[in-house]
């Protein structure tokens, strides 16, 4: 039995405790700052508002603190938003934890400093200073994985010996895991996924978004290999595969669906999805003022017209 902490009680930290704790861990999850989490997974029935459905028994709810991350832990999983890994990296530097991590976040950082993007992994080594740092990606729907329909998912790590610990640790009949080494690679194509399933989206027939779909993995590889990541990871699960599962049925095609059929981003998000997070949208401002000055517009024209688009809030345009 290995001893599991997972920070961050939102859709995809809780559902990923079925996983592990189905594997015969003892699993522990806390949440930092939403109260509406707090409240969902410190009731008696652990019943998640997100997910709709009551969590497993056996899990722990404790109090974020100092102390309970001071406890020794064979891993701890960081599952919140991308907001929220500034905060953790801190913590985590400041009580110099070496118990090896799991990012199941997903998204890519600009650092204004040195005017780079960085992967999470990469913002959590060199300005966090921590180590032994994993990542798991890949098309899983937390709601799908709640109700333990069969999930594929990557493990990436330099350390692949970790990786595949890692993978036996929450590995399952319906929880599947693969392994790689190209974390660059896995964790850039985990985000950009996020802007091309609003491109895809955004077409307006099956016909439309097929072939948007296909630029889109074509652009992916392109930035893939440009962050240095292997381009065969794109054709992967967390490139194509987590690109379909998003632009099948996620927020960020709905979004784009919206946009394709002429709405500015500000209108539609308040008239269509006023509570509902958009992390391509996120990712768009946050990446956007690297894409836009560093990377060739004619390699990337759909990334390019995105951006703009949801920049200077204006009507989207896509040559199909």
């Amino acid at each position: 039995m290995k001893k599991i902490l997972i920070i961050g009680g939102g859709a995809m930290g809780s559902a990923f405790t079925f996983p592990c704790l189905e594997n015969n861990n003892s699993v522990t999850i806390t949440e930092p700052y939403s109260k509406v989490f707090i409240r969902n997974l410190s009731s008696k029935n652990k019943y998640h508002s997100a997910l709709k459905i009551n969590l497993p028994k056996k899990l722990k709810f404790k109090k974020f603190s100092d102390d309970l991350l001071r406890e020794k832990y064979d891993l701890i999983v960081i599952a919140l938003s991308l907001s929220g890994i500034d905060f953790i990296g801190k913590q985590l530097r400041n009580l110099n934890i070496k118990t090896p991590i799991l990012v199941l976040t997903k998204g890519l950082k600009y650092e204004k400093k040195t005017k780079k993007i960085l992967t999470i992994s990469e913002l959590l080594k060199k300005i966090y200073n921590i180590s032994n740092i994993s990542i798991l990606k890949g098309p899983c729907l937390a709601k799908e994985l709640a109700r333990k329909n069969q999930t594929s998912v990557i493990v990436a790590s330099k350390n692949i010996n970790l990786a595949r610990r890692i993978g036996k640790m929450i590995s399952t009949k319906y929880y599947l895991a693969e392994f790689s080494k190209d974390i660059i690679g896995v964790e850039v194509c985990s985000a950009i996924k996020n802007i091309y399933s609003m491109i895809i989206g955004a077409g307006q027939s099956l016909n439309a978004s097929s072939n948007l779909f296909q630029k889109s993995v074509m652009e992916m590889i392109y930035l893939t290999k440009f962050f240095k990541g292997n381009h065969e990871t794109t054709l992967g699960l967390a490139g194509v595969g987590d690109l379909y599962v998003s632009a099948a049925g996620g927020r960020n095609s709905k979004m784009g669906s919206f946009l394709g059929k002429g709405f500015t981003f500000k209108t539609a998000k308040k008239k269509f999805m006023p509570n509902d997070t958009v992390e391509g949208e996120q990712l768009a401002r946050e990446i956007a003022p690297f894409i836009l000055k560093r990377i060739e517009k004619k390699k990337i024209p759909l990334m390019v017209n995105l951006l703009k688009t949801i920049i200077s809030n204006k009507k989207l345009k896509i040559k199909v």
